[in-house]
């Protein structure tokens, strides 16, 4: 039985902070604090800290990047979309890994995979380069064997699949199709001897079906533990995670 890791995304204490200080982020009085939000999802039991560096800067800034490269003891998982300027940034502080999505400005949250199949040609150099500089890459994948399949060939070390679907259809009770899409994406996966990771809308309710997916290493989860966390504080809601993780057979 291997034990499921969680990486928490960090996203949204960001998201809060710059609902007041988007203007002035280096303020004294900007609250709350990113590099402290980690340090305590880490003493939770988090094994990685996740953060969506976006083109818009809409919630993480290349600050709380550099801080978190500095201060996260784990490993630190920074998402991004494939631009030069995000890549650039990417190059300088040189996160454990990175975790190419999809990026659209008029999307609140990453709304699918990345076509990888699509967009092979300008992914590659964008892999090499960041696997040059010693950086561990994902792709965050819809689950369809094509897109695994496309991944493999790409030389990655890791594929996320988008349980996005599956949180939705969770929520409406018709999980059976979206599930075996993911159970057969992961076994894929781990045939091309890729780490198989999984996140998007996991929550502590249907994490119940992630626990049928298998040959996972890792969920990265984000805004279902920062909104429990308003209730009873990031530490237990990241313990809360943790335990709803238990006795995953992998």
């Amino acid at each position: 039985m291997s034990e499921l890791r969680l990486g928490v995304n960090i996203d949204h204490v960001a998201t809060l902070r710059q609902a007041r200080y988007a203007t002035m982020p280096e303020s004294k009085n900007a609250e709350p604090e990113v590099i402290a939000a980690a340090a305590i999802c880490e003493r939770a039991g988090a094994k990685g800290i996740v953060a969506h560096l976006r083109s818009d800067r809409r919630h993480m800034q290349d600050r709380d990047i550099e801080r978190l490269r500095q201060n996260v003891m784990t490993k630190l998982n920074l998402e991004m979309g494939n631009t030069p300027e995000i890549v650039d940034v990417a190059l300088r502080i040189v996160p454990d890994e990175v975790c190419l999505v999809p990026e659209k400005r008029e999307e609140i949250t990453t709304e699918g995979g990345l076509d990888v199949v699509a967009l092979r040609a300008e992914l590659e150099p964008t892999i090499k380069r960041l696997q040059t500089a010693g950086i561990r890459v994902s792709l965050f994948v819809d689950p369809t064997l094509e897109q695994i399949d496309a991944a493999g060939e790409l030389g990655v070390e890791m594929v996320e699949l988008h349980t996005g679907k599956l949180a939705n259809a969770f929520a409406e009770k018709i999980e059976q199709q979206e599930l075996q899409n993911l159970q057969a994406a992961a076994q894929c996966a781990s045939e091309l001897k890729l780490q198989v990771n999984a996140g998007h809308g996991i929550n502590y309710e249907n994490i119940s079906l992630i626990h049928k997916i298998p040959h996972l290493t890792e969920l990265n989860i984000g805004h279902s533990i920062v909104s429990r966390a308003m209730f009873v504080g990031i530490e237990d809601a990241v313990r809360e995670m943790l335990l709803a993780m238990e006795n995953y057979r992998g």
